[in-house]
């Protein structure tokens, strides 16, 4: 996929439920949710954010707020999910991923609200980035998590991952699952059009 502009987001939003039903918009994140989503970062536990940064961190430092925020990166996106609660849209989980169309696979992590774990929003966002992920042609998936980050690891083994060392740090286990999915049998209605629309250009480029 080339470089997003603002006015391309809306297109490949995701509408997604949680177990009780409840709608949860999963859309690119925009240059209006930097606060937002630093606060969101910032609301997460410890534990959290040291599951999902891998170290100890109260926020994003500057620089990766804006790699976060950044919409003109063609192969690096940031995905946040939101819920309407007390009538206001509120970030509930958020996922950066990459395309390495060297590997012909999609390398991503994410997060999920506290408050909100437990109600299916994280398996939920994975199968959404697993359609991402096959939008753009690749072959394989994965993440790397810590070995003491039981409900990733969880999440993963429930959803069907393979587990492997990760290389080069034995602190960490990496998850992954191989991708066999035609475009026209994306799941993703939005994602599904992004595949086909790329296998378009494609083949024009032949």
């Amino acid at each position: 996929m080339t470089a997003l502009r603002l006015d391309d987001l809306k297109q490949y939003s995701d509408v997604l439920r949680a177990k009780n039903g409840s709608e949860i918009k999963v859309r690119f994140v925009e240059p209006r949710d930097r606060e937002e989503l630093q606060n969101y970062i910032r609301s997460l536990s410890t534990g959290s954010r040291y599951n999902r940064f891998l170290g100890a961190m109260r926020e994003l430092p500057k620089l990766e707020l804006e790699r976060f925020i950044d919409i003109g990166e063609a192969d690096r996106f940031t995905v946040v999910a939101t819920m309407v609660v007390d009538g206001f849209e509120t970030i509930v989980g958020e996922a950066r991923y990459a395309f390495h169309a060297d590997t012909s696979s999609v390398e991503f992590g994410l997060s999920i609200d506290d408050r909100w774990q437990g109600h299916g929003i994280g398996k939920a966002l994975l199968n959404n980035l697993e359609c991402r992920a096959a939008s753009f042609g690749a072959e394989r998936i994965f993440g790397d998590t810590l070995r003491s980050n039981a409900s990733m690891i969880g999440l993963a083994r429930k959803t069907g991952y393979a587990f492997i060392a990760s290389p080069g740090d034995w602190k960490l286990v990496r998850f992954e699952k191989e991708i066999h999915v035609e475009p026209q049998d994306i799941p993703c209605a939005s994602w599904r059009l992004a595949a086909s629309r790329m296998a378009a250009m494609s083949s024009l480029a032949v």
